[in-house]
């Protein structure tokens, strides 16, 4: 009974994993053109990855969708393929990768999730996305394209202008968490690396 009920969690994982990976890729393509960086939904998408599905299946969505991109299928913002890695804004997926896996494992650590460790899981997920982003982003400019860029243009225009809207809709992708995972565990999901109680928004 235990390796059937094994089984079943890991399949149910797998399964919300593909699911977010392709969320994700949908976010690419709900986006609103502005200076040197598009801004999309995937961090949104990013976010509720990690607070749902917790470090490593958070992680491992976000890891396939960007897998699948460098692959060739053209899923990314600004398309897709092996070379996409000297695209100015790789750096932004590189820290999604290990932004999500940092933001589930801090939501879902020690088997009780609070808005206070989601919070900060999404806090540390967008250091971890900006800090990764601005620097390829730098970096592919001065290196590769050889056409530096200066960094206070590099602040504002690829991390201030999109500041607001994501703080916006990592808000609302908490709000939502919240309410989706003692859904989920109704319906027989195994939310994260285990079952997690949720605290009442009171507590």
């Amino acid at each position: 009974m235990a390796k059937i009920s094994f089984k079943k969690d890991r399949t149910q994982k797998l399964v919300l994993t593909a699911l977010f990976s392709a969320l994700i890729a949908v976010g690419a393509f709900i986006k609103i053109p502005v200076p040197a960086v598009p801004f999309t939904m995937q961090l949104c998408f990013v976010c509720m990855a990690g607070l749902l599905l917790g470090g490593f299946y958070g992680g491992l969505s976000v890891l396939v969708y960007v897998i699948i991109g460098l692959v060739g299928v053209p899923i990314f913002a600004n398309g897709g393929g092996p070379m996409y890695v000297v695209n100015p804004t790789f750096g932004y997926l590189v820290g999604m990768v290990i932004g999500a896996f940092v933001c589930g494992y801090i939501s879902h650590y020690n088997g009780t999730i609070t808005y206070g460790k989601m919070i900060l899981g999404t806090v540390c997920l967008f250091v971890i996305v900006y800090a990764c982003g601005l620097l390829h982003f730098y970096l592919i400019r001065l290196f590769y394209m050889n056409s530096p860029i200066a960094l206070g243009a590099l602040f504002v225009n690829c991390m201030l202008v999109f500041l607001p809207g994501d703080i916006s809709t990592c808000a609302i992708a908490i709000l939502v968490a919240k309410k989706l995972i003692p859904i989920l565990q109704k319906y027989g999901f195994r939310v994260g690396k285990e079952s997690v109680q949720v605290e009442s928004v009171g507590k």
